[in-house]
This record gives C-alpha cells, structure tokens and sequence, in this order.
C-alpha cells in the first residue's frame, strides 16, 4: 500500500498480475497490479481539495503502470505463458 508520502514515480511498476491471479478460480476484473497507483492519485486528491493540476504526476503514473501491465499481458500471450 502506498504511503501518504510516496512519490508518484514508486508506483509506476505493476504488481505480478500472474501473483495476484494466483489460487482464483477465473480471473476478476476487480484484480487491479496498478491498485497502489490508483490509492495514491485518489490520496494526492483529497490532500489538495480535489485540485487535479497538483495531481498530474500521480495520474500519469497510473496511466504508466496500466501500459506496462498490458504490455506485460501481451507479450506473455505471444510467448505463450499463462496470463491468468
């Protein structure tokens, strides 16, 4: 979990999703690797008011941990690896 200090950049590389899908019996949608960048934009908002222009560098990190999870999905399905 992401502390109230973190900085934006700590959360820019998901999580093992293949971990996080572990022990399931299908995969869910609420299983998020980029949830830790996620808590941390909503944090950043509530700290500043809801003030989006000082939350840029959060938001921007999530959007960078979903791409590399999707990038990460995609080449384990061309490599042939489980994704779930």
């Amino acid at each position: 979990m992401a502390s109230k200090d973190a900085a934006p950049e700590d959360n820019v590389k998901p999580l093992n999703y293949r971990e996080q899908f572990q022990g399931r019996h299908a995969p869910s949608q609420f299983i998020d690797p980029c949830e830790a960048a996620a808590k941390a934009s909503l944090q950043c908002m509530n700290r500043n008011d809801f003030a989006r222009d000082k939350c840029t560098d959060y938001f921007q990190a999530y959007r960078d941990c979903k791409k590399a999870w999707i990038e990460q999905r995609k080449e384990d399905r061309r490599a042939g690896r489980p994704t779930t």
